[in-house]
């Protein structure tokens, strides 16, 4: 069954969300008129007015009668659209800057979680280290292992943003890990050395040591960028 057609209007929201970024646009900031963006999208001003009331009515965009429109500051599941458009524009670098991201998102949620975890969540990171163990010849229950593992750290920095756009990026996240993987894996050898980063990343956690479980993040995503980059 085919998916149905889309709205021009409902493109011309994506776009502008992607403006928004292109732009560095903050929350005040006005946008280009009507007539601009008709002409910079290629489409009629009728759908350019409809996908800035589909904004407004969402609460990113401000209509102000007779003074154009500005942008308000956006919501998390608005932001995380902003990045996923943006990743799908760089397809071909989509593993890398997807590293770029995990590294500046997951870096300091493995500090907060030094801080913070619970029990449930140290429980939750031996569950997913344990299914880790015993995945080294399953591909996909490794990929879904490795990310739960990322997602219960996550979710034990007790942030409720951080934690939401992470969950707004889960398939990318997932994709990326499961390219990785097969990358890293083409040697069996590395199987124990990947476990072995993820055991001592959630043994510095659990020992409530923030620098260190933040050192031993970064350098676990350095090292996947690394093998990335000189093969």
């Amino acid at each position: 069954m085919n998916a149905p057609k889309r709205k021009t209007y409902e493109l011309i929201v994506e776009k502008i969300e992607l403006f928004f970024i292109e732009e560095n646009m903050a929350p005040g900031d006005r946008l280009p008129s009507e007539r601009e963006l008709s002409s910079r999208f290629g489409v009629s001003r009728t759908s350019v007015r409809e996908a800035l009331k589909a904004l407004q009515m969402a609460g990113s965009v401000e209509i102000r009668h007779g003074g154009g429109s500005y942008i308000k500051t956006p919501e998390v599941a608005m932001l995380g659209r902003q990045l996923g458009s943006l990743i799908e524009k760089t397809e071909s670098h989509l593993v890398h800057e997807m590293l770029e991201l995990r590294r500046a998102l997951e870096v300091e949620s493995a500090s907060l979680a030094a801080q913070r975890a619970g029990e449930e969540n140290l429980q939750g990171m031996r569950r997913a280290l344990a299914h880790m163990h015993d995945s080294f010849n399953d591909e996909e229950s490794g990929v879904q292992a490795d990310v739960d593992f990322h997602m219960q750290i996550v979710r034990a920095s007790r942030n409720p943003l951080l934690i939401e756009m992470v969950e707004t990026l889960a398939n990318r996240l997932e994709d990326t890990i499961r390219a990785t993987r097969r990358h890293r894996f083409t040697d069996a050898s590395r199987h124990a050395d990947t476990y072995a980063e993820h055991y001592e990343i959630y043994a510095a956690i659990a020992q409530q040591d923030p620098q260190r479980a933040k050192k031993l993040m970064e350098q676990h995503i350095d090292r996947i960028m690394l093998e990335l980059d000189t093969h």
